[in-house]
């Protein structure tokens, strides 16, 4: 669809990026697809392949692992299910594979898709079936399924559909009971692997190395194909996160793509109320339309703003992780059929039902990575029309920065994604895990890597493993798996539990428990809103009652850092940058209420909460020791406001060049830091071990602060706003601040670096 016109001339518009449309390349159905799959096709309409899609397929049945990273709805389904339908319903495979007498006779070859998210795998089984057939024995496994359905799942599927938290809880543990489906193991699907990174991506990382010891054990050699948004180096990103080699990128996208209209919107006030108001006339006007938050939070208030002013509020609903599985699939229904016109939404709807085809998507705030925008942006176009789509930028330095440098959106390649497969305390936890399946001996670094042993060997001192020769046993009753939350590294979540029924809502993550429902806070679900009565730290658990609120509520805290260790140092102009160990101690101590309306602070109640010690990696910076005046002319108080400036600008813009989201960063600045003795600005991994995101910082620093330099000169606010400096996220209440303080903090160390020179346009690496 065309730009409509109310959008297209609104001042708020900064820039329109046209992206033409693109003829498809097709190519022969391979000679290996059977006759009947041709058939199956052909009730589709499908007579041709797409020319990646023949590749990806035919690669994968050779025998070859396969990358697959091509835009929304091109096919990539079809890639992976050509191969797996030959092997899995019709015992056709292209390669060699290993064969056991003793293996069961029901199933000859079996295949195994993970996606991040349930409704994904089951969207992907329907499509399955109508590919397959009711006769192809495949199944979902996942936490709502019937104990008949998993003991289906374990004996006779050939083809299973679950997600990485289901295979490490359940399958592998119990591999003893799934050796018949293991041991025949062909291929497995990663689907939506993009989204593997940081911590999450190497928790499944060590699930699927636990996997393929595992297969191996039982003498299976599966192959692995991985498909994602675009993305650079995807070959490079399967072997690092299922640790096997020579994977083959399938990266050049053959389909057909509608010419698509990409609004870059600066919201005058708050972009959520702006996305909130024009989700409603889109709705109003006839449109289906998708607003991507990046917060539960706000898809909860940007949906409940619509529906408040909608013709049709039953029309606007919200959908984020955490919501139960009957209320998901309520919700994925709705949209299918089109009862559902507007959806304020995470991206666990981006990952969920095949919702291609939309008439607009909204962005609100920059998703963190090019990749994840452009697959926001693909959910958009109907039936080869024409697609729109929109960036509203957020007053947040990075938003800022992006509007003023759209090149960095257009013209920019789409970043590579990080993940650090031997995360520390991530593959310590795993290791135990898979101990207890199966005893760890030297022969298994091929899967682990060379941190292995070392790890094994602090486990036995701690009395968690027991060493017996070359081996190492687990030694607890318990199941190491249930100590282990694969979306963090604190344990398992914090249930929400309304105290007068006992009801379950909803779970938050355990990291982020302290800060979203402590006693006092407002918790959003479905449009409701929640008051927290009691957080009970112990039992995991946050009891609450449905309260209609007039506020919001923000956690405030405080940060020390201690440096463990330096392994790296590099001179920036008048600044030495480092990148090392810390030792991060952080507690919650109070929170503000604000007004839902305006977000003035209404007031402040102090919290009594632990403080939180851990072990992360970061980057820091120092400069020059101050006498009676820094060398830059800026005496002790204003130095203070640009450190710490500075300090929130270059968070804020770490996530276009180090693909992460900005809850996975934090920072603390200071005049005097006690181990450097001087002025020093610190950014770190926000969990314990570290993510890879400031090591990151640490390679592309020079291009990063370069860029935080331009977006602090462009601002024209006297010490700092929203748009360049001010954090809603900050433990200080954003005291003290000083922009102009900042620009002359930084100058003097872009001027003096190998980095962007000063006024020049920097792109987001590749």
């Amino acid at each position: 669809m065309a730009v409509p016109e109310w959008i297209a001339n609104a001042p708020e518009v900064r820039h329109v990026h046209h992206r033409p449309a693109r003829p498809g390349l097709t190519a022969e159905v391979p000679a290996w697809v059977s006759p009947g799959a041709r058939a199956a096709l052909a009730e589709q309409g499908i007579t041709a392949l797409w020319q990646h899609q023949r590749v990806a397929a035919s690669a994968a049945f050779e025998g070859r692992h396969v990358a697959i990273s091509t835009s929304t709805a091109s096919g990539k389904s079809l890639a992976y299910l050509l191969p797996i339908y030959a092997a899995t319903a019709e015992g056709t495979i292209g390669h060699d594979v290993a064969v056991h007498r003793w293996a069961p006779a029901t199933r000859a070859h079996t295949a195994l898709y993970l996606a991040p998210t349930k409704a994904l795998a089951h969207d992907q089984a329907r499509r399955a079936r109508e590919f397959g057939g009711q006769s192809w024995r495949l199944t979902t496994l996942d936490g709502d399924s019937e104990a008949e359905e998993r003991r289906f799942a374990r004996d006779f599927a050939t083809f299973v559909l679950t997600n990485p938290d289901m295979l490490h809880r359940s399958v592998l543990p119990g591999h003893d009971r799934w050796q018949g489906f293991l041991r025949s193991l062909r291929y497995v699907v990663i689907d939506e692997a993009h989204r593997y990174r940081g911590v999450f991506g190497a928790h499944v990382a060590s699930v699927l190395r636990r996997l393929r010891r595992l297969c191996r054990h039982y003498g299976a050699d599966p192959v692995f194909i991985s498909a994602s948004g675009t993305i650079a180096e995807p070959a490079r990103h399967l072997e690092r996160l299922a640790g096997v080699y020579d994977a083959l990128a399938v990266d050049r996208d053959s389909c057909t793509r509608p010419a698509l209209d990409f609004v870059v919107w600066q919201a005058a006030a708050d972009p959520h109320r702006e996305a909130a108001a024009m989700l409603t006339r889109l709705v109003d006007n006839g449109y289906q339309a998708l607003a991507f938050t990046t917060s539960r939070i706000q898809a909860e208030l940007v949906a409940d703003q619509a529906r408040r002013h909608c013709i049709d509020p039953d029309g606007i609903a919200s959908y984020r992780a955490g919501y139960l599985a009957n209320d998901r699939r309520e919700l994925e229904a709705a949209l299918s059929t089109g009862r559902l016109r507007g959806v304020a939404c995470t991206n666990a709807l981006e990952l969920g039902v095949d919702i291609t085809g939309m008439d607009a998507v909204l962005s609100i705030g920059f998703p963190g990575s090019l990749a994840a925008l452009w697959q926001q942006a693909g959910r958009a176009g109907r039936d080869g029309r024409d697609a729109f789509a929109m960036l509203i930028a957020r007053p947040d330095p990075l938003d800022t920065w992006l509007c003023d440098h759209p090149e960095a959106l257009f013209e920019s390649p789409i970043e590579a994604t990080v993940l650090h497969p031997q995360q520390p305390a991530v593959l310590s936890a795993h290791l135990a895990a898979a101990a207890q399946e199966l005893a760890l001996t030297s022969g298994d670094e091929q899967f682990f890597g060379p941190t292995m042993l070392p790890i094994l060997e602090r486990l036995a001192d701690r009395g968690v493993l027991r060493r017996r020769g070359d081996a190492w046993y687990w030694t607890s009753q318990q199941r190491a798996v249930d100590s282990i939350d694969l979306r963090s590294i604190a344990g398992t979540g914090v249930e929400i539990v309304q105290s007068a029924t006992g009801r379950v809502i909803g779970q938050v993550d355990a990291t982020a428990a302290d800060r979203t429902v402590h006693e006092g806070a407002v918790y959003l679900h479905q449009g409701e809103q929640w008051l927290v009565e009691q957080y009970d730290l112990t039992a995991g658990v946050a009891l609450c009652r449905q309260q209609r609120a007039e506020w919001f509520t923000q956690a405030q805290g405080t940060t020390d850092v201690r440096i463990i260790g330096t392994d790296r140092q590099r001179t920036l102009g008048d600044a030495t940058l480092f990148a090392g160990t810390i030792e991060l101690t952080s507690q919650i101590t109070g929170y503000l209420r604000r007004d839902s309306v305006t977000g003035a602070v209404w007031d402040s109640t102090p919290l009594d909460l632990p403080r939180r010690t851990f072990r992360t990696r970061a980057l820091w910076w120092t400069l020059p020791s101050p006498d009676s005046k820094h060398a830059h002319g800026l005496d002790e108080r204003d130095l203070a406001g640009g450190l710490h400036a500075a300090e929130h600008a270059a968070i804020g813009l770490l996530p276009g060049f180090a693909p992460c989201d900005r809850g996975d960063i934090g920072g603390l600045s200071t005049v005097h830091h006690t181990d450097t003795g001087a002025p020093t600005v610190f950014v770190h991994d926000g969990l314990p071990g570290g993510s890879g995101f400031a090591d990151e910082g640490y390679r592309v620093a020079e291009r990063w602060l370069a860029a935080t330099l331009q977006l602090l000169e462009a601002c024209g606010c006297d010490k700092g706003c929203p748009r360049c400096v001010v954090s809603p996220a900050c433990g200080s209440g954003n005291h003290p601040l000083d922009r102009v303080a900042a620009i002359a903090v930084l100058r003097p160390m872009v001027a003096g670096s190998a980095g962007a020179p000063h006024g020049t346009p920097v792109t987001l690496p590749a």
